[in-house]
Parts: structure tokens; C-alpha cells; sequence
């Protein structure tokens, strides 16, 4: 059984980020933390640890129940940690989207964006 785990490598595992990279990435932006502090991917998770997650505009925050190394099934994944996050941010799209304009366009005979517009546009609406 296993004490201690990286925490990129328990966030990938338990499929908060879709690849390993893109949690490494997260926490050397800063945008996870473990109580108040920032950390680095190399930091040691135990049980029992609250972790906060920026992620696509949300604060998503986890309790740590089990740590696991390697990836499995969302079904397995499930009993390995806590949903903190309460209902309002998780909803916070849903609430904003309600009402709003139409969706957006892109003008005709402009294609389809190219790999270096589609990370601006990410980047511009914070999806990082």
C-alpha cells in the first residue's frame, strides 16, 4: 500500500487531468494547491490532504481517500477521493450561459482555425 505519491502523478491517475503532462503543467502554473500553499509536481500527497484544481475557469477542491500511481478505470478512480467543490461553482457555467447570446462563428471561407489560432482562443477564453 502505497504512503506517499507525486501529485501530478495521483491527479492523472485518478483522471482529474487527461495526461500526465497536462497536471504537471497545472501545478507549475500554479494552479493547484494543498491548503494555501502552491506546489511543485514533485510534492508528496498523503491521505486525508485537500487539494484545490484551477481548471477550465472552475476552483474544483478534492479530499484524498486513496493514493494510486497508475491510471484506471473512472469507476475505479471514483472511491479514491472527496468532491469538496460545491454546487454553485460547478453550476457557475450553466448559470452564466442561460440567457446569453448566440453561439459563436467563424466568418465564411475563413476554414477551419489552424493549431496556433485554436491555443490563442484557448488561451484568450482561460482554458489552459
Amino acid at each position: 500500500m502505497l504512503k506517499k505519491v507525486r501529485i501530478d502523478k495521483w491527479l492523472w491517475s485518478v483522471r482529474i487531468f487527461k495526461s500526465r503532462s497536462m497536471a504537471t503543467d497545472a501545478c507549475k502554473s500554479g494552479k493547484i494547491k494543498v491548503g494555501e500553499n502552491n506546489i511543485k509536481p514533485s510534492y508528496l500527497l498523503q491521505r486525508g490532504e485537500t487539494i484545490s484544481v484551477k481548471k477550465n475557469g472552475f476552483d474544483l477542491s478534492f479530499k484524498v481517500i486513496d493514493l494510486l500511481d497508475k491510471r484506471v478505470s473512472a469507476i475505479l478512480a471514483q472511491p479514491c477521493y472527496e468532491d469538496l467543490t460545491p454546487p454553485e461553482e460547478l453550476n457557475k457555467y450553466k448559470d452564466w450561459f442561460v440567457g446569453k447570446g448566440r453561439p459563436e462563428m467563424r466568418e465564411k471561407g475563413t476554414g477551419r482555425p489552424t493549431k496556433r489560432d485554436r491555443r490563442d482562443i484557448d488561451k484568450f477564453k482561460d482554458y489552459e
